[in-house]
C-alpha cells in the first residue's frame, strides 16, 4: 500500500535502564546496554528449551494506522527474534490484566492462550534450513498467514544497524527490512477478518527472543499514517 506518515506518537532511543523502566520482562531475560543500545540475552541455558525465551513488553497502549520501526543487531547466529503487535486480550483486556494466564517466556502462552496478537519473525536462525524466512503468525492460534525472504546476513557479515518496520493499517500488514543501501519490502499481507478470526487493531508491542540469540535495539519509533 501507499502511505504516508503523519503523527510521531512515540520515540525511545532505548540508550539506557531509564528509557525502558517501564517496560515489562516475561521470562528470564537481561536487559543491558554496553554499547548505549537495548542488549537483550536470557539467563538461562538454551537446553532449558521454550524456558529460556523472553519477551520484553513496551508499556504503551497503541492505535491502528500506524508504522512500528526500529534498529536491529544481531550478536549472534542462533536463535530467533520476533516483534508482537496489536496485543491484547481476547475478551479486549490490556495483556497486563491480572485475569490473564501467567506468562514466562515460552511460546504456547503467547500463541494459543488468552492473548490475540500479530507477530513477526524476522530473524530465524534455529535449525537447519535450506533458506531463511521471515513469518507472520496471527494469534489466537499458531496460524502462519504470511512468509518472506529473510535477508539479513549471518553474523560474521551482518553491517548494521538494520531498520526494521512494521506497517499495520486495519487489514494490512506490511513488513520491511532496510539499511543505508536498500529497503525491502518482505510481503504484504491483507486479512479478511474470517479465516482467523477479527481483524487485530489496537494493542501492545513486545519484543520477543528465542535463546540463544542475543541482540540489541535502538531508536523504537511508532508513526501513525494515512494511506494514499
Amino acid at each position: 500500500m501507499r502511505y504516508s506518515r503523519t503523527e510521531l506518537i512515540y520515540s525511545n532511543k532505548l540508550s539506557c535502564q531509564e528509557d525502558v523502566k517501564d517496560f515489562k520482562m516475561e521470562g528470564f531475560g537481561a536487559v543491558t546496554f554496553p554499547m548505549k543500545r537495548m542488549r537483550l540475552e536470557s539467563v538461562l541455558d538454551p537446553s532449558e528449551l521454550q524456558r529460556s525465551n523472553i519477551v520484553f513488553w513496551c508499556d504503551k497502549d497503541f492505535p491502528d494506522n500506524i508504522e512500528i520501526s526500529w534498529d536491529f543487531y544481531p550478536l549472534s547466529d542462533v536463535g530467533l527474534a520476533i516483534m508482537f503487535f496489536a496485543a491484547k486480550g481476547r475478551n479486549g483486556e490490556s495483556i497486563f490484566s491480572p485475569s490473564l494466564s501467567k506468562r514466562e517466556g515460552m511460546y504456547p502462552q503467547y500463541h494459543s492462550s488468552d492473548i490475540n496478537a500479530l507477530h513477526v519473525s524476522y530473524f530465524r536462525r534455529r535449525a537447519q534450513r535450506s533458506y531463511n524466512v521471515c513469518n507472520l503468525r496471527k494469534s489466537h492460534g499458531f496460524n502462519l498467514v504470511a512468509q518472506g525472504a529473510d535477508p539479513i546476513p549471518s553474523v560474521n557479515l551482518a553491517q548494521g544497524p538494520y531498520r526494521i518496520k512494521i506497517v499495520k493499517y486495519g487489514s494490512i500488514v506490511e513488513f520491511y527490512i532496510a539499511n543505508d543501501e536498500n529497503n525491502l519490502k518482505l510481503f504484504s499481507w491483507k486479512d479478511d477478518g474470517e479465516s482467523y478470526g477479527n481483524i487485530l487493531k489496537d494493542g501492545k508491542i513486545g519484543f520477543r527472543q528465542m535463546a540463544p540469540l542475543i541482540a540489541e535495539y535502538e531508536n523504537l519509533q511508532i508513526h501513525k499514517i494515512k494511506a494514499e
